[in-house]
């Protein structure tokens, strides 16, 4: 099945359908999506990588769940898949699928699927409307990003921090600086490298294109992933996709908190990753994180006894074609690590096609 999870798209698949060995299954999947070729002619891949993604469904593995989800991000042009990340964008699919599969079978007006995402072992809860027993798309929500309006997709996460660092901050500290750029690494369901965009010669206003032509903008980002990486326990991410790099500003409009223009890691994204949204609100609402100066003040933060502080708060990221609302819950202690209650969106999603697709050969 062909699905738009959020401001993703990419192919739903049933991991029944799909090879036990995993070097099968992604010679599969590229073949399937037509990489590597930066047009990718020869299968159904978008031709970039947020519209070249693959989610695999199926029965559960852990306990008090409904389905298992693994996250897979072929390559457009190299023949690499990665199971690296999670992807926020498509879990929003995740639910309906397993429903249109069968998977799960829920009465009433509504659904709640509980998903193990199985790049991380994290858990996710996605609820949204049916109509007679099916997955009802249409609604009157509004993503940035994605045209018109569909049915809300709410996502709420269970126990996402450190899940691909062993820790939300993986280094222990709010800030450091990493080839010479002051950073904040986090881990809050993504990896994610959080820079000021002023300390990298540029505004964190410009386009995506302006800002993939800079190709010695470019080139530091990849110096300080490349540093970033072993210190986030991620070992050498040369080949991987992850951390991603994002940069923040403070807000352009009155309805943002702040501007970010994030990396995935090369390709400027054209809005914003829902589980890199997770990290970057995380990461900005923290005292003393890169980034925390030039977030919009709000109410959202509440002072409990001397010892803790909590912090509750929907921070609006903007991003190139709109804005971005993430919902943390936060509290900190000094000399803990600040621990994460709660994190949800809203996103959307919609079924594209639904059939049979034939693989080129080998």
């Amino acid at each position: 099945m062909l699905m738009r999870g959020g401001t993703s798209k990419g192919a739903f698949l049933d991991s029944r359908d799909l090879p036990d060995d995993p070097d099968e299954r992604d010679d599969l999947i590229l073949r399937v999506v037509g990489s590597p070729d930066p047009r990718q002619i020869d299968g159904i891949g978008g031709a970039h990588v947020l519209t070249t993604k693959v989610a695999v469904v199926g029965p559960p593995t852990v306990p008090d769940v409904d389905v298992d989800y693994l996250f897979l991000q072929p390559s457009v042009e190299e023949p690499l898949v990665s199971d690296a990340q999670n992807c926020g964008n498509m879990l929003a699919g995740v639910g309906p699928f397993a429903v249109e599969r069968g998977m799960v079978a829920p009465a009433g007006s509504e659904a709640r699927v509980c998903i193990h995402m199985v790049n991380t072992g994290s858990v996710a809860t996605a609820t949204f409307p049916l109509h007679d027993g099916s997955p009802n798309y249409s609604g009157q929500t509004s993503i940035d990003g994605v045209p018109g309006t569909a049915a809300a997709i709410r996502l709420d996460f269970e126990d996402i921090a450190g899940g691909s660092c062993g820790a939300l901050l993986p280094t222990g500290n709010l800030a450091d600086s990493v080839e010479g750029v002051n950073c904040t690494l986090i881990d809050n369901g993504m990896p994610t490298v959080v820079m000021r965009a002023g300390d990298l010669g540029v505004t964190g206003y410009e386009d995506c294109a302006a800002l993939e032509a800079d190709g010695g903008l470019r080139a530091r980002l990849e110096g300080v992933r490349k540093a970033a990486g072993p210190l986030m326990g991620l070992g050498d991410v040369t080949d991987s996709i992850v951390p991603k790099m994002s940069l923040v500003a403070p807000p352009l409009t009155a309805a943002g908190d702040l501007s970010t223009r994030t990396f995935i890691p090369h390709r400027c994204h054209e809005a914003i990753g829902v589980l890199g949204a997770v990290s970057v609100a995380t990461a900005v609402v923290l005292p003393g994180a890169v980034g925390h100066e030039m977030l919009r003040a709000r109410s959202g933060g509440e002072a409990g006894p001397v010892e803790a502080f909590r912090i509750d708060r929907v921070v609006t990221l903007e991003h190139p074609s709109g804005t971005f609302d993430a919902a943390v819950t936060i509290t900190t202690r000094p000399g803990a690590t600040p621990t994460v209650e709660s994190a949800g969106i809203v996103r959307t999603a919609r079924k594209l096609f639904d059939g049979a697709v034939f693989p080129r050969p080998r």
